[in-house]
């Protein structure tokens, strides 16, 4: 094991499918001469060449719609959005392109993509540089929606989802790229759809993923476990597929569920797990499924109105209380 930082991760989980197969070849802003935005592709544009890491334009809706006629004739693209609320430009070729060319095509193409760049809140970048589309990809026959929560997870996804034959939307974080991790030294790979279980309970289950997992649960489940609450806590690692087993499983045995995400409260993947659960474990909850999400408002830019936005510990520690009609 060593300890590397997360963009590392993803770096190395490109660098070495990249290695094994030519026909995979990234593309993006700024992906080539200056390494990387936030520089995940560092030192890949000497290894491989012009004609593997490719600057493009500022036109996602372009190079997105090159990706799709590079993947539909044989290559395997990895598309890098310098932030997924750019993805939004070229929501069209991915949600009726990428994600339909199979099906439309009658199984005679396939779109063996990832589109891949950080999402969410990163600081005081303002309402329009701060959103969570997992739930809006997740809504879609034909994708996968990945987000990692670590350097660990990343690197094994990522090497999943680059030689899956599906488009993959690979959701990261800003906040996370310089994160430290452990991660093998030797090869590895984790499935696409099955969540890990991070930490056993009895309590009460805990769900979330991605960037939630570090900056929110994992402050939460301590101050819990210190006052003899037993949290058991899933990540999810992608949200589409779910792995429902995984947390029906765990309900069944802690009786009590919250739900915590980064996104808008409002057709969110948390509100798409409290209906599963309800509907397949309903005589096993002892207490309604709670959610913990981002106030339904545009992100402000006044660092206080952002704290008083975005899902924090406290907020988690209050929910999970409720349902074990904790008091004190």
């Amino acid at each position: 094991m060593r300890e590397i930082q997360y963009r590392e991760a993803l770096r190395e989980a490109m660098n070495e499918e990249m290695r094994k197969d030519d026909k995979i070849f990234l593309m993006g802003e700024e992906v080539a001469e200056y390494n990387g935005a936030y520089k995940v592709s560092q030192g890949m544009l000497d290894e491989f060449g012009a004609k593997r890491v490719i600057d493009t334009p500022i036109a996602e809706l372009g190079f997105a719609g090159i990706a799709i006629g590079a993947a539909m004739n044989g290559l395997r693209p990895i598309v890098e959005f310098m932030t997924f609320n750019f993805s939004l430009v070229a929501i069209d070729q991915i949600i009726n392109g990428a994600a339909k060319i199979l099906s439309m095509s009658g199984g005679q193409f396939g779109a063996p993509i990832v589109f891949r760049g950080p999402t969410g809140n990163a600081g005081q970048l303002g309402a329009q540089h701060s959103q969570n589309f997992e739930n809006w990809f997740a809504n879609c026959p034909g994708l996968k929606v990945v987000v990692p929560a670590n350097p660990y997870d990343a690197k094994g996804l990522l090497k999943s989802s680059i030689i899956d034959n599906n488009p993959i939307i690979f959701m990261e974080s800003e906040l996370m790229y310089g994160d430290k991790g452990h991660v093998p030294a030797e090869e590895y790979y984790i499935e696409i759809g099955k969540a890990n279980v991070v930490q056993q309970g009895t309590d009460v289950t805990l769900v979330s993923f991605g960037k939630m997992m570090s900056r929110v649960v994992q402050p939460a489940v301590d101050a819990l476990t210190k006052e003899g609450i037993s949290v058991e806590v899933i990540d999810l690692r992608t949200v589409r597929p779910i792995d429902f087993e995984a947390i029906l499983t765990s309900v069944k045995k802690t009786n009590r569920l919250v739900v915590v995400e980064e996104a808008w409260p409002l057709a969110s993947i948390s509100s798409e797990i409290a209906f599963h659960v309800q509907k397949n474990a309903f005589d096993y909850l002892d207490a309604p499924v709670l959610r913990i999400t981002c106030a339904d408002v545009p992100l402000p830019y006044a660092p206080t109105l952002i704290a008083a936005s975005l899902p924090n510990a406290e907020r988690v520690i209050k929910a999970v209380k409720e349902v074990m009609y904790v008091t004190k």
